[in-house]
């Protein structure tokens, strides 16, 4: 299957994006508040996203494109990139620290992001949607801030590599780099070979995954986290979590950036404007 090519719609005059600082588990990081839509008037639901590169690079302008675009489809909610503190700089779990700081720094600043407080959901792509999925199990197990929903676009789930999907790599020469760049941002980001069974690293191999927000998980083919995508959404259905699971078209993944470019040319952005709709037809409580 080909990758779908076709030209973005153009973005919307309405768009406004507005940088800031947000607030992580040891002090401030660079944020980036998207809406789009009427202005003035205080969105019901807030999507706190993380980028991707690994746990070890990347920056808010990786995602730029893809959340100026997420935001348009999205009129009636915001979108808030924050930046956590690679791997380089401090391995696990300063990063998943940073990303549960964020979240309760958002419910704390409400009138700062044009936000009512009423929908939380977190989102993030490969090592971003690690922290997303990370996230929703933190804010289970602490008591909060309570979720609406997680997005979790070609997440980066299983740090044993273990899946057929990405085994299969070593016999596509074209996507050895990938599988290869995987094993690297693990040994960065989890030096500690025993951190590679936490639940907080590898929600994959997560026996607890019952009481969580609803979640859509986007995978793609080809891609060597294709599987683990897919095998995470079956556990959380099987522990009564309602999740969509879906894969995009095959995309080139094997160049910086490519996974941002997929979700923007592949039908994410229509999956995810669909599933923030489902949660602000349904009867979600409110952040605590």
């Amino acid at each position: 299957m080909s990758a779908i090519v076709e030209p973005l719609p153009q973005l919307s005059d309405l768009l406004k994006v507005r940088n800031l600082e947000v607030r992580g588990a040891q002090g401030p990081l660079a944020g980036r508040l998207y809406t789009s839509g009427e202005a003035g008037i205080k969105r019901d639901t807030l999507t706190v996203f993380f980028h991707a590169g690994g746990f070890n690079s990347g920056d808010l302008e990786d995602a730029d494109m893809f959340l100026r675009h997420m935001a348009d489809d999205t009129p009636d909610s915001a979108v808030l990139a924050a930046a956590y503190t690679l791997a380089t700089v401090q391995p696990f779990p300063a990063a998943v620290e940073d990303a549960h700081a964020v979240l309760t720094w958002a419910k704390k600043n409400k009138t700062k992001l044009g936000w009512t407080g009423k929908r939380l959901v977190v989102a993030g792509i490969e090592a971003g949607a690690n922290l997303a999925a990370v996230c929703a199990l933190m804010s289970r197990d602490r008591g909060g801030p309570a979720l609406a929903g997680q997005i979790l676009v070609m997440p980066m789930l299983d740090p044993g590599l273990s899946t057929w999907s990405m085994r299969e790599m070593q016999n596509a020469p074209e996507l050895l780099d990938v599988a290869d760049a995987c094993a690297a941002a693990y040994r960065g980001y989890l030096p500690n070979a025993a951190d590679r069974t936490h639940p907080y690293a590898s929600p994959l191999q997560s026996s607890r995954l019952k009481n969580l927000p609803p979640a859509l998980i986007l995978s793609a083919e080809d891609d060597p986290l294709r599987d683990e995508a897919e095998q995470y959404g079956a556990k959380l259905i099987a522990c009564g979590v309602k999740t969509t699971v879906n894969r995009m078209p095959a995309a080139p993944l094997n160049e910086a950036g490519a996974r941002n470019e997929c979700a923007c040319k592949c039908y994410a952005l229509g999956e995810i404007a669909s599933f923030i709709a489902g949660l602000e037809r349904s009867e979600t409580p409110p952040a605590a």
